[in-house]
């Protein structure tokens, strides 16, 4: 089959997408904040995105039941929003959005920090927002999806810190989800190769200790979520990224 370059008109819808996912995160900073349940962040992502003429792509998806993912602390992807999960000073979250409208999905993902946080907290964040953009700086238009994990570890490693293996960026566009797998580690010039006006996310999972993850079930739904194995914390950022003919264009800028 192989990867399916995007038209003009396709990339203007994509950009549409990512575009209002982008805006999401952005509406909600100045509602993330301490006292906060995740139920309402998602609740909020969801309303947001209906008054652009978009629908949340993660409610249904696989039967995953809500609108976004929320993953406090030590959970390291697919954090399921609830009434129950309260913001409270100190915590560390990720809010993942995305976007579908005209037949096309935009995916992004940022951390807020609540309140006071600690150092080290605030360098771990830091970190996982530098391992995406030196991720993204590796794309080229014959490149390879291990130029980019290639860079996104060799950053996290000096730091002290870990990448997650097993769960990683993807191929997105008419479909949530779908070739190349964008790992967080790799060789340069290993891989599979970037497709040019072919969209991927880059979204690097950085843990505070061991990079081993516990995987846990969804009521209802094939999608898991996951926690670090040592209850460290854990960081992401996450983009969608044009592969262009010349370098690349990031689509879910704020």
């Amino acid at each position: 089959m192989g990867i399916k370059p995007l038209s003009l008109e396709e990339i203007k819808k994509m950009t549409v997408a990512c575009r209002i996912a982008a805006d999401t995160l952005t509406y909600l900073d100045k509602y993330v904040k301490i006292g906060i349940s995740t139920q309402e962040i998602d609740e909020l992502a969801n309303d947001f995105m209906k008054t652009r003429g978009a629908k949340s792509a993660c409610i249904g998806y696989h039967g995953y039941p809500k609108y976004t993912c929320t993953s406090v602390n030590e959970v390291v992807c697919h954090g399921v929003p609830d009434a129950k999960t309260i913001l409270k000073d100190g915590d560390i979250i990720n809010v993942d959005v995305t976007s579908w409208i005209d037949g096309f999905f935009g995916d992004t993902s940022k951390m807020y920090m609540i309140g006071n946080v600690s150092a080290e907290a605030k360098d771990l964040v830091e970190t996982a927002m530098l391992a995406r953009d030196k991720g993204i700086e590796a794309i080229t238009p014959k490149g390879y999806t291990g130029d980019i994990g290639f860079e996104t570890n060799k950053l996290v490693t000096r730091k002290g810190y870990s990448v997650v293996k097993e769960i990683g960026g993807h191929g997105v566009g008419r479909v949530f989800h779908e070739e190349p797998f964008v790992p967080a580690f790799g060789k340069k010039g290993k891989g599979e190769r970037l497709v040019p006006f072919h969209c991927i996310t880059v979204e690097p999972m950085v843990n505070q200790g061991t990079e081993e993850v516990v995987e846990f079930d969804i009521h209802g739904s094939s999608i898991k979520y996951y926690h670090t194995a040592d209850g460290l914390l854990s960081a992401q950022f996450e983009h969608t990224v044009l592969v262009t003919d010349t370098g690349y264009e990031i689509l879910t800028l704020p």
